[in-house]
């Protein structure tokens, strides 16, 4: 057998490290494309969903790397990942990639990524933008950093998972420009909320109100996904509240300017955490104009 036909077939298999909401989206993204799947997860109900659709669990991440070419990460936070790394490491070959959907600390990321390439081993990072319903159909965007020889290797992944990707840079660029889309994507939803609540203190019936601002120039996106939800007080994870606040304190970190938006935004968010919300999905900061308990 050739060693490129050898190749394919081994990365037809792909490892994945993280089965929450945005993992068993990929998943479904991967299987529908004809990819096996063995993954690992420290959370039971997560590995329960996971077998439950066919993927081959691991008992460990180290496993994971021993059976597959390519793991894909798709974790927390990226002190998680570190620790993840730590384990993996005496598993991992020259020739491996590893593709991390964490959204985190770019610094973080490129100290791993440096760690990596001391060994031979690939690292991208593959940014998803997008809640987890839209990447089940594939209505997302990757933001990927790292080479060109490593990207242009992720690209069959890339098509199953996305519909749109771009290369925005070396390893670490991927997670600065999901930071800045982080940004204005949070700030577009909290402006969102705030004019739902304003309307709401207005007396403004909810549904006109939401359908007055898509017809007008202060229209945007956020309003298809998030406009309903929010009247409707259907707060299901599609990203939790508190993994957005997580994003914003890393912009926060990561930034060499000031960012008052940004850091009214944070107070908004914490505020809605303090309340309770944290677990519920982002859209929920709607709920810092209420401080009522949510039911």
């Amino acid at each position: 057998m050739n060693s490129e036909l050898e190749k394919s077939l081994n990365e037809a298999t792909i490892g994945l490290i993280g089965m929450g909401l945005v993992g068993q989206a990929l998943i479904a993204r991967l299987q529908s494309a004809g990819y096996r799947l063995i993954g690992f997860d420290i959370a039971q109900a997560s590995r329960d969903d996971a077998a439950g659709k066919g993927v081959e669990l691991a008992p460990n991440a180290q496993s994971v790397a021993k059976l597959c070419e390519i793991v894909l990460l798709s974790l927390p936070n990226h002190d998680i990942a570190q620790s993840v790394i730590d384990q993996l490491t005496p598993a991992l070959r020259s020739g491996m990639l590893v593709i991390d959907t964490t959204t985190g600390s770019p610094s973080i990321a490129e100290a791993i990524a440096a760690r990596l390439a001391a060994k031979g081993v690939g690292w991208v990072d593959a940014t998803i933008s997008g809640s987890s319903d839209q990447l089940y159909r594939g209505e997302v965007t990757i933001l990927a950093g790292g080479t060109s020889v490593a990207i242009q290797r992720c690209e069959p992944l890339f098509r199953a998972i996305a519909n749109d990707w771009m290369h925005v840079g070396p390893c670490g660029s991927g997670l600065r420009m999901k930071l800045v889309s982080n940004l204005v994507l949070g700030l577009n939803r909290a402006a969102l909320a705030e004019g739902l609540a304003f309307a709401d203190a207005l007396q403004l019936d909810a549904k006109l109100t939401l359908e007055a601002l898509r017809r007008s120039m202060a229209y945007s996106r956020m309003m298809d996904t998030k406009g309903d939800k929010m009247i409707d007080k259907d707060f299901r994870p599609q990203g939790r509240l508190s993994q957005h606040l997580k994003d914003v304190r890393v912009m926060q970190s990561e930034s060499t300017i000031r960012l008052p938006l940004t850091e009214a935004h944070q107070q908004l968010l914490e505020k809605a955490e303090g309340l309770g919300h944290g677990d519920l999905d982002n859209c929920a900061v709607i709920l810092a104009y209420d401080e009522r308990p949510q039911k």
